[in-house]
């Protein structure tokens, strides 16, 4: 087993919301690969459970993560989380504000309450992670907070006012808490995915080469992303290697959003005539 001591993010502590599965999952395996001891929180219990208990059995020595079930839809349980992996392991590096909670619709059909427990989730939980963490990382000498919006934030999709809307306010108080605590040493960054596949989804469409291969051509790199590619990109945030990188949204899309939609119509339309062709 390799030594954790000389990892990327060696000796340093990091939370993780929503680690159970897919991104926060990739996210904190990676964190742990590198070196660092990992909170992972969720509502999950037996999946979080298991997440770690899977990450544990390939720690490197020095590393590792430790479960806590909270909900970041109770302010007490954000506050206690942070006290927790401070009481732990002595002292927090890194944030992943990664956790969310949705609810489709338009500003006509969504629900009042769903409409503030998406922003409760998305926008007010991050800011809360940030208030209670922030204090620990400029004891500790500085830290990185990363939050994961989405192309979303940066884009509209139909139907998804609250997500769209929490998305792209969490990119813009990803960069006012980078203007408040630059001077304290901490970093506040972004990370946009496109659409990353996982295991808690359904990925039955994916085996279909029709559904399949029309969600490929949304990406000028012709896949769609993996909790890996992700949680690289984090890795990288966390890391000293971005110590000069702060209130950046980091996009993470294969290409996605870099294209103009009419020569991605034309590309659909190309891959359809072709597929008839072949497939009858």
């Amino acid at each position: 087993m390799s030594d954790g001591r000389h990892g990327r993010l060696a000796g340093k502590v990091a939370i993780v919301t929503g680690g159970a599965q897919g991104i926060g999952r990739g996210t904190a395996q990676r964190f742990v690969e590198e070196g660092a001891r990992v909170l992972v929180s969720d509502i999950q219990v037996e999946k979080g459970e298991a997440t770690v208990a899977a990450i544990n059995a390939i720690a490197p020595e020095g590393a590792g993560a430790t479960f806590m079930k909270a909900d970041i839809l109770e302010p007490a349980e954000i506050e206690a989380m942070v006290a927790h992996a401070v009481e732990l392991y002595g002292r927090l590096d890194i944030l992943v504000n990664n956790a969310y909670w949705n609810a489709g619709g338009t500003a006509v059909t969504i629900g009042l309450d769903d409409w503030n427990k998406a922003q409760a989730a998305m926008v007010t939980a991050p800011m809360l992670g940030a208030k209670y963490a922030v204090p620990h990382m400029v004891a500790g000498g500085g830290g990185s907070v990363i939050t994961i919006s989405s192309v979303h934030g940066l884009l509209a999709a139909a139907n998804g006012v609250a997500y769209e809307t929490a998305k792209g306010a969490l990119i813009l108080l990803t960069k006012a808490m980078a203007v408040d605590f630059g001077p304290d040493n901490v970093r506040v960054n972004a990370i946009c995915p496109g659409y990353i596949s996982h295991d808690a989804q359904n990925r039955t469409w994916q085996q279909d080469p029709y559904s399949a291969g029309l969600q490929n051509m949304n990406y000028p790199l012709r896949r769609w992303g993996s909790p890996l590619d992700i949680a690289n990109g984090a890795l990288y945030l966390a890391s000293d290697e971005a110590q000069f990188v702060t209130g950046h949204a980091l996009v993470i899309d294969g290409g996605m959003t870099v294209q103009l939609q009419d020569s991605h119509s034309q590309r659909v339309a190309h891959f359809v005539e072709e597929f008839r062709k072949t497939h009858g």
